[in-house]
C-alpha cells in the first residue's frame, strides 16, 4: 500500500510538472543555453530566468486561458494550484525584467504581443484567435522561441546581427516546427475541423516527410555556421534523436510521448553539449 501511495504521489508531481509549463520551460531554457555555447555569450542569470519565468507564465496563460479546454477537462482539480504557481512565476519574471536591459525588454515586446494574441480572440468580431487561423500556429510558436532563445541573448550580450545569428535563428525555427509535429499528429482526432494542421491538411506520413526535409534544411544550416567538432558531435546525435521521435510519431501516441519525451530533446541536446565540452 505504501508503494502505490508513494508512485500515485510521484505521478501528481509528475503530471503537475508538465501540465504547469515546467518541462517545456526547461526545453526554451536549453535552447538559450545552447545559443549561450554557441555564441561563447557570458552566463546572464536574469536574463535566463525572466525568460524561463516568462516561458511558464506565457504557455499557461495559452492553456488555460479557456481557447483549449478539451485537451485539459482532467485539470479542473489542479487549475487552481497551477494559476497560483502562474502567478508566482509572473511575479519572478516582473523581478528578473527589472533586472536587464530596456533594449532586450524592447526587442521582446512583438514576442510577447503575438504569445497574447495567440490566446485572446481579437479576429473575426474577437471570436477567433491567432491559434486558429490555418497554419499560423505552428509558425509564430517557432518563431517567439527562436526569438527569444536566439535574439533576445545575442542583443543583450550586445552581439551584432549578420549571417551567423540569422543562421542560428533560421536553424532553431526549423527545429521547432519539426518539435511541434509530433503534437500535432497525436492532436489531429482533437482539433477542431476549422484547426487546419499540417497533418490534416496533408496527411500523417506527408507530414513526416515534410518534417525531414525541414531537419536536411538544419543540417545544411549547422555546417554553414563556423563551429569545431565539439559542437557538430553532440549536433548529430540530437540531429537524429529528432528524426527517430519524429518518424515513430503517430495519431495513437503513449501518454507521455510529446509532451515529455519529445519536448526533452532540446534538454538532451544541452546535455550532450555539456558532456562534450567538459570531457
Amino acid at each position: 500500500m505504501h508503494y502505490f501511495c508513494k508512485m500515485r504521489f510521484l505521478k501528481i508531481v509528475f503530471d503537475f510538472y508538465l501540465n504547469a509549463s515546467i518541462h517545456v520551460a526547461f526545453a526554451v531554457f536549453a535552447f538559450l543555453k545552447i545559443t549561450e555555447i554557441y555564441f561563447d555569450l557570458p552566463f546572464n542569470q536574469n536574463l535566463d530566468y525572466f525568460i524561463f519565468f516568462g516561458t511558464i507564465t506565457g504557455y499557461n496563460f495559452v492553456k488555460y486561458a479557456g481557447v483549449a479546454k478539451l485537451h485539459h477537462r482532467s485539470l479542473t482539480d489542479s487549475l487552481k494550484v497551477i494559476q497560483v504557481f502562474s502567478l508566482i512565476c509572473f511575479l519572478l519574471m516582473c523581478y528578473y525584467a527589472y533586472q536587464i536591459k530596456i533594449e532586450t525588454l524592447i526587442i521582446s515586446i512583438p514576442f510577447n504581443i503575438l504569445t497574447i494574441l495567440y490566446a485572446v480572440p481579437f479576429l473575426s468580431g474577437l471570436s477567433k484567435n491567432l491559434r486558429q487561423i490555418s497554419y499560423l500556429k505552428i509558425i509564430i510558436v517557432a518563431f517567439v522561441w527562436a526569438g527569444f532563445t536566439v535574439l533576445l541573448p545575442l542583443v543583450d550580450a550586445e552581439v551584432s546581427v549578420d549571417v551567423n545569428p540569422i543562421i542560428i535563428f533560421l536553424q532553431r525555427f526549423l527545429f521547432v516546427v519539426v518539435l511541434i509535429l509530433p503534437f500535432d499528429i497525436r492532436d489531429v482526432k482533437y482539433d477542431a475541423i476549422s484547426l487546419q494542421t499540417i497533418p490534416k491538411k496533408i496527411g500523417v506520413n506527408q507530414t513526416k516527410r515534410l518534417g525531414l526535409l525541414l531537419l536536411i534544411l538544419s543540417l545544411i544550416l549547422e555546417y554553414l555556421f563556423p563551429s569545431s567538432s565539439r559542437l557538430n558531435t553532440p549536433f548529430m546525435l540530437f540531429f537524429f534523436l529528432v528524426i527517430i521521435f519524429l518518424m515513430r510519431s503517430k495519431i495513437e501516441q503513449r501518454k507521455y510521448y510529446s509532451s515529455f519525451w519529445v519536448e526533452s530533446l532540446p534538454i538532451i541536446w544541452w546535455l550532450f553539449l555539456l558532456g562534450f565540452l567538459n570531457f
